[in-house]
């Protein structure tokens, strides 16, 4: 299968520098030449990823991003063929008002609606939210929302009575045509098995390809316990440039914007998450500066402060394309990319690395 890459919309700003908190942080981290998210800034983005070629953009969610169903919903009008990947908090929206919204997106936007199902990692944010559940509760509740929403996608009417939600007559004027397709990442014991139910494409962060093909074994054999078959894709960051050199020149020029104070405090905060994945990630570096390159041209200097996907593909482009093509071959199909500014690095990607790809054959021409 050919692979899809998407580019990443900086909701929650941009800049030269690493820009993020963890979704617990009390505060978010504004460095040198930030860059506000602004529609005007955010437009330039989305107009980029849709003229070079990527198949979407990612919206992010999150106590420091701007909205993801407005931002995406201000941004068709800017783009031509570009999806949006939404991401969104199961438990914030009724099931029944999701579906509702899903659908409108889609018939407005002829067909570029995405969904990526966020249960939510950490109960600090969620209560910031109104959210009182458990992480696994979270996971349980994510299971019923989505049955809800794709029998009233399929026509309704839909009666259901379970331990989160309850509706009769669950129903949308019209259902989208196509049916959105359903992101999901998660790496707990509850997260798995949701995975494996309900969604199409798992989506996990950029651990070490031996890594991350185990995760995604454990989910492929759900999933075909219940009879279906899913798609597996890959959360990266990028720096990439004509020789090696200048990209891990450009690495340590981020690494070198950090303060031990930040790595220390950023650290402590995403080992104690409740989130496996993150806990995964931060493991990766342990807060150290000594072995940031976790596998050859995967570096994991974005995870020391940045709180989510903290690894990054490093390297020429020709290595950038050897390391993608060899996630591809264990089953990575789909690949949600960002940078550095995300303005530049997406320009720097599409033009370095996705023309090799295609010369190599994972990539439709």
């Amino acid at each position: 299968m050919s692979a899809k890459f998407f580019w990443f919309l900086p909701t929650n700003g941009d800049s030269r520098s690493i820009v993020g908190a963890s979704h617990a942080s009390s505060h978010h981290t504004v460095p040198a030449g930030y860059r506000k998210p602004s529609l005007r800034y955010l437009s330039e983005v989305a107009r980029a990823a849709d003229h070079l070629g990527f198949e979407g953009v990612l919206t992010p969610t999150g106590t420091w991003c701007e909205d993801a169903w407005l931002t995406s919903a201000a941004l068709l009008e800017q783009t031509e063929r570009l999806k949006f990947l939404v991401a969104f908090r199961p438990g914030l929206v009724p099931p029944t008002l999701a579906a509702q919204q899903a659908a409108t997106f889609q018939r407005f936007s002829e067909g570029r609606l995405l969904l990526n199902i966020v249960s939510g990692g950490d109960d600090v944010e969620q209560r910031r939210f109104g959210d009182w559940l458990s992480h696994d509760q979270r996971y349980e509740r994510t299971g019923e929302f989505l049955e809800i929403v794709r029998d009233v996608w399929r026509g309704g009417p839909v009666d259901y009575r379970g331990r989160h939600y309850s509706v009769t007559d669950a129903r949308v004027s019209e259902p989208p045509n196509p049916l959105p397709q359903l992101y999901f990442g998660g790496s707990s014991p509850a997260a798995l098995p949701i995975a494996a139910e309900h969604v199409d494409v798992y989506l996990t962060w950029g651990e070490p390809p031996a890594a991350a093909a185990a995760k995604i074994a454990q989910v492929r054999e759900l999933a075909k316990a219940r009879g279906r078959t899913l798609r597996f894709g890959i959360r990266l960051h990028t720096i990439t440039r004509d020789t090696s050199e200048a990209a891990w020149a450009v690495a340590n020029s981020l690494l070198a914007e950090l303060t031990p104070e930040q790595i220390a405090k950023a650290t402590a905060l995403h080992a104690n998450s409740e989130s496996e994945g993150q806990r995964r990630m931060t493991a990766l570096h342990g807060g150290r500066l000594d072995h940031l390159e976790v596998y050859p041209n995967l570096w994991a200097g974005v995870g020391l402060v940045r709180g989510g996907a903290g690894t990054a593909l490093v390297g020429s482009h020709e290595e950038v394309a050897s390391l993608i093509s060899e996630y591809h071959a264990l089953g990575f199909d789909e690949f949600i990319l960002s940078g550095y500014p995300h303005l530049e690095e997406a320009y720097w990607f599409a033009e370095g690395v996705l023309p090799l790809l295609r010369k190599r054959g994972a990539l439709a021409a």
